[in-house]
């Protein structure tokens, strides 16, 4: 195989890759965009293989390793990927930037060990310029990378009792200072092993590293873990790209550069749809504001019902949108859902599906929910196509969602003031399904769940939908 036929092959994945964001970006495309993703990379790994096919006999006889890892690897990650629950889709994706975070660390720490047998010609004995520059970058991105996923998988898991695995956010005395020297020690000793290629400055400058993911995550509240989950998939990218240079691997360094930038694209969209300051979110939290509690601590009276009702007031109905929330996917009622929406859809109803950016755990959660469920992409409308038609709706059908549809966003002071809702509280009528009177993530009363207009039905949310599709028959 020649490299002009490898430069090919490695341009025909990236262009795989290219397609597969595209498809990626809306529910019609996703499952096309899904099949170039993982051609683009068959495509990449087969002629690596073909690559190391071509290396001396000692080179080949790793090729062993690669194998069992790629096996390994890949029936762990088949075993996972079948097995995870809808719920524990954000843990499975901060489990896996954590590997490549890890992965961009050992491939780091074996160019500076052996970097002859990662194809780094040395230059007078030493690793170029260069390429210890781009060890430096993809080691260090990689270190905050892995040990920041790990925070992240704790606090989107909740079943840990660590408290830097909590939702609530650490917050002490001095933690930006402390950030800030530790990274500049990080770079510190970063420039000295660029200079003399040290193993002592590389080892204190990736332990640095390690801890400053740490510290960068826990001052961040569960209500911001959709922002980290998408932040952290940008780290991964930088840190593979970063390693692709130093092997001048053209393919990792296109892979690891689309996911990086897509990543941190989508961070600014979800910083946008949170009213949080995407710097702010990135230094852990540096210039947040509390805010104020809108809401009341006091017990307040809320008018409540029934299935029956519920389905009473949906049968008599021109036009509803339910509002999906993380509720809905804890009791997966997704199913059950779809089944209702076809039967009032079958009595003449018009029946919608309102998504906004950071509902559930992590992004495109619900629109991930839904697509399990088969529901019709057409019946889908993200918040700005959606929010406009909440004046003219009868009914509004809340289930588990609790920040993104709360009015407080509107109230200056509040602690998510200027946030972009969804606008459930100008429809006629709201139905809103909740398992208690708990807050949301921000830990505010949801004045939604208190006007007069609003009906709260307590409950699981599959079975409160079973009960509401046997009183529609």
């Amino acid at each position: 195989m020649s490299m002009n036929f490898v430069v090919l092959l490695y341009l025909l994945a990236s262009v795989c890759f290219i397609q597969a964001l595209k498809g990626l970006s809306h529910p019609n495309t996703s499952r096309l965009g899904n099949a170039f993703g993982m051609t683009g990379m068959a495509i990449a790994v087969l002629t690596t293989v073909a690559l190391i096919l071509k290396l001396s006999g000692e080179a080949q006889s790793g090729l062993v390793n690669v194998f069992g890892g790629m096996v390994i690897g890949g029936g762990l990650g088949a075993i996972m990927a079948k097995r995870v629950e809808m719920t524990k889709m954000p843990e499975l994706v901060a489990f896996m930037h954590s590997m490549i975070g890890m992965s961009a660390v050992f491939i780091a720490v074996a160019a500076v060990a052996e970097p002859t047998a990662l194809g780094i010609e040395l230059v007078n004995g030493l690793i170029p310029v260069g390429n210890r520059f781009e060890l430096f970058v993809g080691t260090f991105v990689g270190a905050i990378t892995f040990s920041g996923s790990v925070i992240a998988f704790g606090k989107l898991s909740g079943s840990y009792k660590l408290r830097i695995f909590q939702g609530a956010p650490i917050v002490f005395k001095g933690q930006h200072f402390i950030n800030l020297v530790l990274a500049l020690l990080m770079l510190g000793c970063g420039a000295w092993f660029f200079m003399t290629q040290q193993w002592l400055p590389f080892m204190i400058m990736m332990a640095i590293a390690f801890v400053l993911g740490v510290l960068i995550i826990i001052p961040i509240g569960g209500a911001d873990m959709p922002v980290v989950v998408s932040m952290l998939n940008s780290y991964s990218g930088w840190a593979a790209a970063g390693i692709g240079f130093s092997l001048n691997n053209s393919m990792l360094i296109i892979a690891g550069s689309l996911v990086g930038s897509s990543g941190a694209i989508l961070s600014y969209i979800m910083c946008k749809a949170m009213n949080r300051s995407f710097f702010s979110v990135i230094l852990g939290g540096f210039g947040a504001e509390e805010g104020t509690q809108t809401g009341s601590s006091e017990a307040r009276p809320v008018k409540s019902g029934s299935a029956d009702d519920v389905a009473f007031l949906l049968g008599n109905s021109d036009s509803i949108v339910i509002v999906p929330g993380y509720g809905l996917a804890v009791a997966r009622a997704q199913h059950a859902v779809k089944e209702m929406t076809e039967k009032l859809i079958a009595k003449g109803v018009q029946v919608r599906y309102a998504i906004h950016p950071v509902a559930g755990r992590m992004p495109g959660h619900m629109n991930v929910l839904l697509a399990e469920a088969e529901v019709a992409y057409d019946q889908v409308f993200e918040m700005e196509d959606i929010n406009s038609d909440f004046g003219q709706t009868d009914v509004v059908f809340v289930l588990g969602a609790n920040d993104v549809v709360n009015p407080a966003a509107r109230t200056p002071g509040s602690a998510i003031y200027g946030m972009p809702i969804l606008e459930a509280y100008k429809a006629n009528n709201v139905i809103v399904n909740k398992r208690s009177m708990a807050s949301g993530y921000a830990g505010l009363d949801n004045e939604l769940f208190y006007m007069d207009k609003t009906m709260m039905v307590f409950g699981d949310a599959k079975k409160v939908v079973e009960d509401i599709l046997k009183a529609l028959d």
